[in-house]
């Protein structure tokens, strides 16, 4: 019973510095208002009124405040860090357009850059917003049972092991097991599946998914920054400060861009004058517009700013992407290998046939059901299971003998049975039915023989699932011109009906890890080029590391998937695999786009420059401020893409 008079301790979260960006964001936002408000006078001033004082007036101010932390920038990071900045660029010009009596141009500049630089600002907090978006999911209190008595208190002081109680419409605080209740979870937020899934006695469930209609006790497995829901912000953070080889050759590109313009502009200013007589003020003028105009703002956002837009809306669909390199990456990929089991398949064995010789198969299952109760082979687990489903009742089992490898002997009511392979019939010599084998063995099933005395007595075949969504996923890849291969350490027949069933263009079965690791850099990447390994993260850790890209199925749960894989697939569900090529292509697309937009339009006003016909507020308006916007929402489009 909930007591309410229990002291509920509260941790609100000490977020000052999203305080200190909301207040940051409104003096911004005055900042940009009032220099609206003095240029706009100013203007008025100047070529309405005709009062050029006061119009230098307006235009100062407005300068001043747009401009103060611009040239700040600029010069400290000329000073201190001996780097040429965009600002500083700006600094320059406005300064030399206030010094050749060109003061609306000067004011405008730095106000108009002042609106770029917030814009841009505004575009990459959208970005971490997704950040703030998943450390919000989790709750900051949780109810707890301590001494019998339920208690709120904050998350990060609840510890492994104790109990935590959801009741309906709450968010589950932190990872851990039920031990008491049923309900259905809502798992989006982690997963992005769309169904929720039932919970019961058991089952795990995950910090910052949604707790649906029933109440649930849960046993604490992993401690506030320990959980899943932890990882994946901690990974996000980490892939939205990787680069990709594009984002690492636009920086060096910038770095000398910046002071290879500014030798430019100086030649500009100088040459004609000094040379060729012309006219000192104009080409002063046509210096600074060539500086604003170059300055490599959009072209410096184009790439991060689409990369972060992909890596952020695929966690939202439930797709971890370490960094931009693999988005580049993986639209080159022209080869998938998969492994069989938890990959393409379930990775767990069921009940496909039940063959009795005069027998039922009632009969046949609970005999198989009650020597294999005492076994902990996956396969037995498999039999036993089914059993319990039908409402078989288990016999008791005396004499029981296992054999590794084999199968086991056991007596029911005085009777011997055995249940075993092939090799186990044919050393005790037992008949049975070896083109009946034969034939479920074609359709990669492993067959199980139960015998009495001399002869077999039924046929039970079992088979690993395959997943729903595999077949349709390796089709979509085939249509999209991907080849898929199968590599898996299962056997010949099995591995060969598991691909035809598939659709694979060709398998590779009994292969040890390394061998998946050779095959894949002997093989397939001197084959076809780039590879992407998608493997369950365990066992196929050495394959996922050695492709271009590795991804892991069934991360929830394995640290191994997250540490290994270059992107992991926070549910088991391969249709994610045609959503990450489209996601790729097209953020490689937006990026090709942002550049040659950005050089296009750059490289336009530049040549414009010259005869004189880009003015350095419309440098700025257009070639600046206007494109960087062009920039962020063109790559804003790529959260659109929904799988």
């Amino acid at each position: 019973m909930y007591n309410k008079n229990v002291e509920e301790k509260s941790c609100p979260r000490c977020d000052l510095t999203q305080i200190e960006k909301k207040h940051q964001r409104y003096k911004e936002l005055i900042i940009i208002g009032v220099s609206a408000i003095l240029l706009f006078l100013g203007l008025i001033f100047e070529f309405i009124f005709k009062i050029n004082l006061l119009a230098k007036i307006f235009f100062i101010s407005t300068a001043i405040i747009s401009g103060y932390n611009i040239a700040k920038k600029g010069f400290h990071s000329l000073i201190f860090q001996r780097k040429l900045v965009i600002d500083f660029l700006i600094t320059i010009a406005a300064v030399g357009s206030f010094l050749i009596g060109h003061g609306e141009d000067g004011a405008a500049v730095v106000f108009l850059f002042y609106i770029a630089e917030f814009l841009e600002e505004y575009a990459t907090e959208r970005a971490k917003k997704s950040i703030e978006a998943l450390i919000k999911l989790a709750p900051e209190v949780a109810t707890v049972r301590r001494n019998g008595i339920e208690i709120k208190i904050p998350v990060n002081e609840i510890n492994v092991n104790e109990i935590i109680l959801i009741r309906p419409g709450e968010k589950i605080p932190l990872d851990g097991k039920v031990i008491r209740g049923f309900s259905t979870v809502n798992q989006a937020p982690i997963t992005g599946e769309s169904i929720p899934v039932p919970k019961q006695i058991g089952d795990y469930v995950y910090a910052g998914t949604i707790n649906n209609e029933g109440f649930l006790e849960v046993k604490v497995l992993k401690k506030s920054d320990e959980t899943m829901l932890s990882k994946i912000i901690k990974l996000v953070e980490r892939a939205q400060k990787m680069k990709s080889p594009t984002e690492k050759f636009i920086d060096k590109f910038a770095k000398y861009y910046t002071p290879s313009i500014i030798l430019l502009a100086i030649c500009v200013a100088i040459i004609p004058p000094f040379i060729y007589n012309l006219p000192f003020y104009d080409w002063i003028y046509k210096a600074l517009v060539l500086l604003v105009v170059s300055c490599p703002c959009a072209l410096a956002i184009s790439t991060p700013v689409a990369m972060v837009s992909a890596i952020t809306s695929a966690a939202r669909n439930g797709v971890l992407i370490k960094g931009s390199t693999y988005i580049e990456e993986i639209s080159n990929i022209r080869v998938f290998a998969f492994d069989k089991t938890g990959t393409l398949t379930e990775g767990k064995l069921k009940i496909t046939d039940i063959l009795g010789i005069k027998y039922s198969s009632k009969d046949i299952l609970s005999i198989a059901a009650s020597l294999e109760s005492l076994s902990e082979h996956p396969i037995a687990k498999a039999i036993v299971e089914e059993a319990k489903k039908k409402g078989n009742v288990l016999k008791p089992v005396e004499e029981f003998k296992a054999t590794p490898g084999k199968g086991i002997i056991g007596k029911i009511y005085g009777k011997i049975y055995y249940i075993g392979n092939e090799r186990m019939f044919k050393e005790l010599s037992i008949n049975y039915p070896i083109e009946i084998v034969k034939k479920l063995q074609d359709e990669g099933k492993t067959v199980i023989l139960i015998g009495n005395g001399r002869k077999a007595i039924g046929i039970i075949a079992v088979m690993d699932k395959i997943r729903d969504a595999t077949i349709k996923s390796i089709n979509k890849l085939k249509r999209m011109g991907i080849r898929t291969e199968m590599i898996t350490g299962d056997n010949n027949v099995t591995a060969r009906a598991i691909a035809k069933k598939i659709g694979i263009d060709e398998y590779h079965a009994n292969l040890l890890p390394n061998d998946k690791v050779k095959l894949i850099e002997e093989h397939l990447a001197k084959k076809y080029g780039s590879v992407a390994m998608v493997g369950d993260g365990v066992n196929d850790a050495p394959a996922l590391a050695k492709a271009n890209v590795g991804i892991a199925m069934g991360v929830i749960g394995s640290d191994i998937a997250l540490e290994t894989a270059d992107i992991a697939l926070m549910q088991d569900d391969l249709s994610k695999l045609p959503y990450l090529i489209e996601l790729s292509k097209k953020t490689m697309n937006v990026v090709r786009q942002n550049i040659i937009i950005s050089i296009l339009v750059k490289g336009s006003f530049a040549i414009l420059a010259f005869p004189g016909f880009i003015t350095l507020w419309l440098a700025v308006a257009i070639g600046d401020m206007g494109l960087s916007l062009a920039v962020i929402l063109n790559a804003m489009r790529l959260s659109l893409i929904k799988p």
